[in-house]
């Protein structure tokens, strides 16, 4: 179930690569039927307001701790929110409510025992389905993580998450690029677009398909209070859409890296894997630190000798945010 992203996704200079080149019939293909079923499926619509956080390009762009920091604001104003995602990675087709001390990474996926720590979380194939048991079991809100390019259910508020560092990489659709469809057409089918760490032109590009009052800007930030020693050495490693993010993340926050070892996205660890990575601590005299993600696709025993890095998202302007989501209860 998991995957690594090929180096001519995000090339480091403009040279156009070959193979990238070789799958554009295959792109073509992949974009035709994503617009053909976008087309014809008519979306069911909820009886609670569905909010989608989702993007436009594979792998991570902080999609989950941003749909966490929109639940917490909705909590904080009495909405009871509840999470409805597809569960990837986990055999359990749903409509399920995870329960985070019982449910297992095999059975619902790591995003969701990750989002059941915080607010309820219903996994299901079904979005509709997902979503009426959400409703049923006392939701005033739904937060789909991820389901952008998903038609069946009717979003309320589409929320496209941007990287303001990698952005849309080779602008390409999947498998000749990261895009899950093309950059104009997503934009101009979002509502609000948020960029976490936003660079030079990021903003103005976004822009061209978003009104300014609909771009949030927003960062990641380490929860705080975690016990990191920043005079130790560390081995980290890391199965998410981008590892780099991470290794980078932990270096901007003082921690040493005696070495950084990448995984493909949602990567299940096997008990070689991790014996492996323990021997490279001991040599190097390091600590193994990893994703909070990556910490629950680990066995109890392995979790026990293993940190892990937990990060927030942080809105610049939570009025911004609060304007955003107001209107979706107008009907209370």
């Amino acid at each position: 179930m998991s995957h690594q992203e090929p180096d001519f996704w995000y090339p480091r200079n403009r040279t156009p690569s070959l193979r990238s080149i070789g799958l554009l019939p295959a792109a073509l293909a992949f974009d035709w039927a994503g617009r053909v079923r976008r087309a014809v499926v008519r979306p069911t619509p909820a009886t609670v307001p569905v909010i989608c956080v989702g993007n436009i390009v594979a792998g991570g762009v902080g999609k989950t701790p941003l749909a966490i920091a929109i639940a917490h604001r909705l909590a904080a104003q009495g909405r009871n929110p509840f999470f409805l995602t597809r569960g990837y990675g986990g055999h359990a087709k749903g409509p399920k409510r995870v329960v985070a001390l019982e449910d297992s990474v095999t059975g619902v996926g790591d995003e969701p025992l990750l989002l059941a720590r915080h607010y309820p979380t219903i996994v299901s194939g079904d979005r509709v389905a997902g979503a009426q048991m959400a409703a049923d079991e006392g939701a005033r809100c739904i937060i789909m993580d991820d389901g952008f390019q998903n038609p069946s259910l009717a979003k309320d508020l589409s929320v496209v998450v941007v990287d303001g560092v990698r952005g849309f990489g080779n602008g390409r659709v999947i498998p000749a690029g990261p895009l899950r469809e093309r950059v104009a057409r997503g934009l101009r089918r979002a509502d609000a677009v948020i960029i976490v760490g936003d660079e030079s032109g990021m903003r103005r590009r976004v822009g061209d398909f978003v009104n300014e009052e609909a771009i949030l800007d927003a960062r990641l930030a380490p929860v705080a209070g975690q016990p990191m020693d920043p005079k130790r050495r560390y081995l980290a490693f890391a199965g998410i859409g981008n590892p780099s993010k991470f290794f980078d993340t932990l270096r901007a926050n003082g921690l040493p890296l005696a070495g950084q070892v990448p995984f493909p996205d949602h990567h299940l660890y096997t008990e070689d894997e991790l014996a492996n990575l323990r021997e490279r601590a001991i040599k190097s005299h390091a600590a193994l630190i990893t994703t909070e993600k990556d910490w629950q696709r680990l066995s109890e025993d392995a979790r026990a000798q293993i940190w892990y890095f937990a990060v927030e998202a942080l809105f610049d302007d939570l009025p911004q945010l609060d304007a955003l989501l107001a209107p979706l209860f107008d009907r209370d």
